[in-house]
């Protein structure tokens, strides 16, 4: 099979690593003057992988889009509406399109396969692929779970067949709302977890709980099923971004409660803005994501302003558990 995959950050490295080694015929794009991509061409490994040498390195992005069968897009998810624009000049109709990111758009609240369609992507050749696994655990052998979801059943049952392995079991998705918002909202999470590891460590438990609650509540509002915010996109990856070293989302978190500045891209600061737009939107009590908005885009004292958020939670009205 022929696959492109756009984007060679680390996950991006990883895809390519990974599809590589499972038969299929990988270039892997990325920005001729971007770090990531000149490291890649200069030496063929970076921090995580070593990239086999019938991967096709490239930074011509048409080359890269019109000989894939399947696009694989790995960049910020805040990009992806203007990185499309590029895409969609070449010829593109019959490709088919795998997002490896997890991510709401900031200015609208809208998904990212909403993003792609909106961009002139068809809904059936569009399919998310998410879930738990740092890329450092993948590349030594521990294998994990993940997902992949689409509104087109044939779609989904073919990428999943054709991806599966010893190291990465899938398991087909059936709820793309859900996922979508699941996988996103983690990231949400991941930052009150970082800030929860230096301020009051014990309430990672109730976050796992009652931060899953909150999401479930908010994907039903959107029409999707409440139970996917249990299940791998979302609960699943818990343990990955809540408890991991290597998550951006939970450093980004940490340092921010200790008033220091994370360098690295953390997607959970822009998607607590678009969770609390949709929040407001659906009319869904979002108090954790309201919470991170806070401390992600107050100003005064970060390590004050996260430790009044926390007692602002803690001085809440008392609810049932399970409150809609």
């Amino acid at each position: 099979m022929k696959i492109s995959v756009l984007g060679c950050g680390r996950w991006g490295s990883f895809i390519a690593w990974y599809l590589s080694r499972r038969g299929n015929e990988v270039y892997s794009w990325g920005p001729e003057d971007d770090y990531s991509y000149r490291i890649l061409k200069e030496t063929g490994r970076n921090e995580y992988v070593q990239l086999d040498e019938k991967i096709v390195l490239t930074c011509n992005l048409q080359e890269a889009v019109e000989r894939a069968e399947i696009v694989v897009i790995s960049i910020s998810a805040q990009g992806l509406r203007g990185f499309m624009r590029r895409v969609t000049s070449f010829h593109v109709s019959e490709k088919n399109f795998v997002l490896c990111m997890k991510g709401v758009e900031e200015e609208t609240g809208k998904r990212l396969s909403e993003v792609m369609e909106e961009s002139g992507v068809s809904g059936d050749k569009i399919a998310v692929w998410v879930g738990p696994g740092h890329i450092q655990s993948f590349v030594k052998g521990e294998p994990n779970c993940m997902v992949i979801d689409s509104k087109n059943e044939k779609l989904k049952r073919t990428l999943v067949d054709s991806f599966k392995s010893d190291l990465i079991r899938f398991y087909y998705g059936d709820d793309l709302i859900g996922t979508e918002i699941g996988a996103a909202a983690k990231n949400v999470m991941g930052i009150a977890a970082g800030v929860l590891d230096v301020v009051c460590v014990p309430l990672k438990g109730p976050l796992m709980s009652r931060g899953a609650r909150e999401v479930a509540r908010l994907i039903k509002a959107m029409g999707g099923n409440e139970l996917s915010a249990y299940g791998l996109a979302h609960l699943g990856d818990y343990e990955t971004t809540l408890f991991s070293q290597y998550s951006h989302n939970r450093m980004y978190g940490e340092m921010l409660a200790r008033g220091q500045r994370f360098e690295k891209l953390a997607e959970g600061v822009a998607t607590s803005e678009a969770m609390r737009y949709l929040g407001q939107k659906y009319h869904v009590d979002l108090p954790i994501t309201e919470a991170v908005y806070n401390v992600c885009y107050g100003k005064g004292d970060d390590e004050k302003r996260c430790r009044e958020e926390i007692d602002k939670l803690f001085s809440r009205s008392t609810k049932d558990e399970m409150y809609e």
